[in-house]
């Protein structure tokens, strides 16, 4: 693989994360793969693999350097995010997504956490390998609604914080939360002005796991990424310090800073995914006998091979022209962050399909291990907004003075 264009911190940051995922996870996933279909949740990742990726640097990428956290150039850092996501979901995606909650959650609380809070936290993180972030939006009702968003009152959150003295009551449920169902902190966003839409009575709130009120009601057993412990939290009359509050109203108005970098990495994780099938396809293609040759002497797997290689180039470009915008704070970065994960989404699919088709019926068995690919790229259609929204995203900033409102009256 090219290392064109990467800085030499890059380079080496993604040559030891690459020797992680080749000398130890993807290993493990070969020798352990019904472990992922275990209905204990805390019995899928053992403990030794997060381990593994503190002793490799790349657990608390994101934590300011005073706490003792890899602080990276801000000039490129979601470029950088990119590269590591990449190559870990080359290994295993639901890693990748247990791990860049982490960061993504890092980069919120150093821009709007009270800088006693930021010393507990990252404390915390930094001292203990197996603690986890979750980021807390998605609600059962009109999850795309936090999307578009359809600014409009009667979409706001159904999740409420109503402000009693020095506290904060929060009552409300979050599902399809990422690390929801074992992350020890939480950032929670809830409706704290009813009369007006989202973008203006939003507010965003640090919530530690063991806060009274706090029931964390199920891990969702997805079709993919199953490394990572999807949940469903419930929140009744839960208590909150006035200090936990993070951004007040404003705080979607606000989450650029964690939305625009997370679209990249969902793509740069898509990446790894695409870039794994085409590795294992081209191995099997090249060594496998059908009709009396190797598959790769047949036409028609020639064909499939070379297209595979071409949606992944076309994939990587887009990340990397997306990730720089995002970086440089470029007038177009939303539009190409938004560009990159519906491309992503749907070219890697593409990609993973002609991966368990070329090995025929050994696609299909779970224990060849090619399957798993496909359930994971299927995934990506649907994390941080379906396709369909994102592309409605993309044309509302691309042209926002006529683009459809897409909620509300049009006038």
């Amino acid at each position: 693989m090219s290392d064109r264009g990467l800085t030499e911190d890059q380079r080496l940051m993604r040559q030891s994360c690459r020797e992680f995922v080749d000398d130890v996870i993807i290993p493990f996933m070969r020798a352990n793969w019904q472990r992922e279909w275990s209905m204990t949740p805390d019995d899928r990742l053992p403990k030794e693999i997060l381990q593994g990726a503190e002793n490799v640097g790349i657990r608390a990428l994101g934590v300011p350097e005073e706490f003792g956290g890899i602080e990276l150039d801000k000039a490129s850092e979601v470029q950088t995010f990119a590269i590591i996501s990449q190559e870990i979901a080359r290994g295993d995606s639901g890693l990748a997504d247990k791990l860049v909650q982490n960061w993504k959650v890092s980069v919120l609380l150093r821009q709007f956490a009270p800088k006693h809070l930021q010393e507990k936290w990252f404390k915390r993180l930094m001292e203990d390998p197996q603690f986890l972030l979750a980021h807390c939006l998605t609600e059962p009702r009109g999850a795309s609604d936090r999307w578009l968003p359809y600014n409009v009152p009667e979409a706001a959150m159904q999740t409420k914080a109503v402000k009693k003295g020095d506290k904060w009551i929060i009552n409300g449920r979050k599902q399809f939360i990422s690390n929801g169902y074992d992350a020890g902190l939480y950032v929670v966003y809830a409706n704290t002005n009813p009369k007006v839409g989202m973008l203006q009575g939003t507010s965003s709130f640090l919530v530690p796991r063991n806060t009274p009120g706090l029931t964390v009601a199920r891990c969702n057993e997805t079709l993919g990424c199953r490394f990572m412990n999807n949940g469903e939290l419930v929140f009744e009359d839960m208590e909150v310090p006035e200090d936990h509050l993070m951004v007040e109203n404003e705080a979607l108005a606000t989450a650029g800073i964690y939305f625009r970098p997370g679209k990249i990495i969902q793509a740069a994780k898509n990446l790894g995914v695409g870039i794994r099938a085409f590795e294992v396809t081209s191995d099997y293609v090249q060594n496998y006998v059908q009709g009396g040759r190797i598959l790769i002497k047949h036409q028609a797997v020639a064909l499939r091979l070379a297209d595979m290689a071409t949606r992944i180039e076309a994939v990587r470009a887009l990340v990397a022209r997306a990730a720089q915008a995002v970086d440089e704070k470029a007038a177009d970065a939303d539009t190409l962050c938004n560009m990159a994960k519906v491309y992503a989404s749907e070219e890697i699919m593409k990609v993973a399909q002609h991966c368990v088709e070329l090995h025929g019926g050994n696609g299909m068995m779970l224990d060849f291990g090619v399957e798993k690919l496909f359930r994971d790229a299927a995934i990506f259609l649907h994390m941080d907004a379906t396709v369909d929204i994102s592309k409605m995203k993309i044309v509302k900033s691309m042209f926002p003075e006529t683009a459809g409102k897409y909620a509300g009256p049009e006038a």
